[in-house]
């Protein structure tokens, strides 16, 4: 059988090395698309593989068409909303997601952030301290915990909404459970947003939201930009000139809000999230014992597309 890595954004060269260990003590062939820029490349890439493996890239009803014997995609990540499931099910193709592998990074950067716009970007002004500040972590999986997790060495009160997750999960972390977003974004000088982007999530963070939040807040999103109603965020910028909105990733009216909000948003130049090398190498073998466990014992326990 084989196993096809496929990435624009390639894994780091020691990711790659153990994805291949992975892969060949298996008793499998590896073949290797990074860098591709034209999509030709995937389509007769993913002619005869049996797993592919990817990063950010778009996996859709034209892949599967193309990827005749394919029987499994895993999306080295927690998002997944770059692979179309329903066409994958469609395609007899399980899909698979390596959630928790990210989730230190991710937070990790939450805190970069949140640090950064507390102290007005270090730009020598008199900031805050967020010991003392309340968090409100919308979605509490991984990354959600890992958030909670490093709050609490910051000193900050921690609560979280997530109507997936049982109460009692929370408060056993020291986590104060919600059940509404309005409480949510009302009750936290700073809010972090892990929710996927679904149907239900797209566009579902507006100006309502973000105007209920307390005086001087500080709006993070590490998710997935479709997730904020981007008109609105405009118009709850211009509404309440305390808050501040911290994205690693840059919204469609970036120039628009850069030139009317200044350093009161901030958006890095690409998804940076899970990019560092820990993560990368975490998520990549991940993904390949996953493709592994699949394709030679059936094993889905990440499977996605049920």
């Amino acid at each position: 059988m084989k196993v096809l890595v496929a990435t624009e954004k390639p894994f780091a060269a020691v990711a790659v090395d153990g994805i291949r260990r992975v892969i060949e003590e298996a008793g499998y062939e590896l073949d290797l698309l990074e860098k591709y820029t034209d999509r030709a490349d995937l389509l007769a890439a993913v002619a005869n593989a049996d797993g592919l493996i990817i990063r950010s890239d778009k996996v859709d009803a034209e892949v599967l068409d193309a990827a005749k014997n394919l029987k499994i995609v895993v999306r080295a990540g927690a998002g997944y909303d770059n692979v179309d499931l329903a066409a994958a099910t469609a395609h007899n193709v399980v899909v698979e997601n390596t959630p928790g592998q990210n989730s230190n990074a991710v937070a990790e950067l939450v805190f970069g952030m949140a640090v950064m716009a507390a102290r007005n970007y270090y730009n020598g002004t008199s900031g805050t301290e967020l010991k003392g500040k309340r968090l409100g972590i919308q979605a509490y999986g991984q990354v959600g915990r890992n958030v909670a997790r490093v709050a609490k060495g910051f000193g900050m009160e921690v609560s979280a909404f997530d109507p997936y997750c049982p109460d009692g999960a929370m408060e056993a972390e020291g986590v104060t459970p919600l059940h509404d977003t309005d409480t949510l974004y009302s009750g936290n000088e700073v809010v972090s947003i892990h929710i996927p982007a679904t149907p239900e999530t797209k566009g579902s963070i507006g100006y309502d939201l973000i105007t209920k939040m307390p005086k001087g807040g500080i709006l993070i999103n590490t998710a997935r930009k479709e997730v904020i109603d981007e008109a609105g965020l405009e118009k709850a910028l211009e509404a309440r000139t305390d808050i501040k909105y911290m994205a690693d990733i840059k919204p469609d009216n970036a120039d628009v809000l850069k030139e009317k909000f200044g350093d009161r948003v901030f958006f890095t130049p690409k998804k940076m999230g899970a990019q560092t090398a820990e993560a990368n190498i975490n998520a990549g073998i991940a993904a390949a014992n996953q493709t592994v466990a699949y394709l030679r014992d059936g094993i889905n326990r990440f499977q996605v597309n049920k």
